[in-house]
């Protein structure tokens, strides 16, 4: 899980990466990285509060390579999320990120329903959520694009 010593090698990540996200998801915005340490203390409140999960994904020089996150905690459910940095993408590690997710939510969490939404301009998620047993439920808009929403029931 995510630790405050956590912070430099994260804020590192978003920012190289930034770009590179920003092209299939909405950009965070210039106060995220000016207001870093505050939000990053808030991540680890709500986790502390059982209210979400945020596990990273580490080379073994330290750096941040991925982010797996669970989000909205309740009733047994809990939104998923993933980053990948660039320059490990289109490696398998998004798809055994969540497959190792699917597993502590189950088993750590005791979650019995996972939630992703992913939009029709990023395949390649849409493909590691699938290999992952996520079933399409549903078609919404997700920060103005068409996208698709999926549950992974885990029992």
């Amino acid at each position: 899980m995510v630790r405050l010593d956590h912070a430099p090698a994260l804020l590192a990540f978003e920012r190289e990466n930034r770009a590179y996200f920003a092209a299939v998801i909405p950009d965070r915005g210039d106060e995220f990285f000016t207001e870093f340490d505050m939000r990053h203390a808030q991540l680890l409140a709500r986790q502390a509060a059982g209210t979400d999960y945020f596990h990273l994904l580490m080379a073994e020089d330290g750096e941040v390579v991925g982010r797996v996150n669970l989000a909205e905690v309740a009733g047994g459910s809990a939104e998923l999320g993933y980053r990948i940095a660039q320059k490990v993408a289109g490696q398998g590690l998004a798809t055994a990120a969540v497959r190792k997710m699917r597993e502590l939510a189950a088993t750590e969490y005791g979650l019995t329903r996972l939630r992703a939404r992913v939009t029709l301009d990023n395949p390649a998620s849409r493909k590691v959520l699938e290999h992952n047993g996520f079933v399409a439920v549903g078609e919404l808009t997700l920060n103005g694009k068409p996208a698709i929403s999926y549950i992974c029931e885990l029992r």
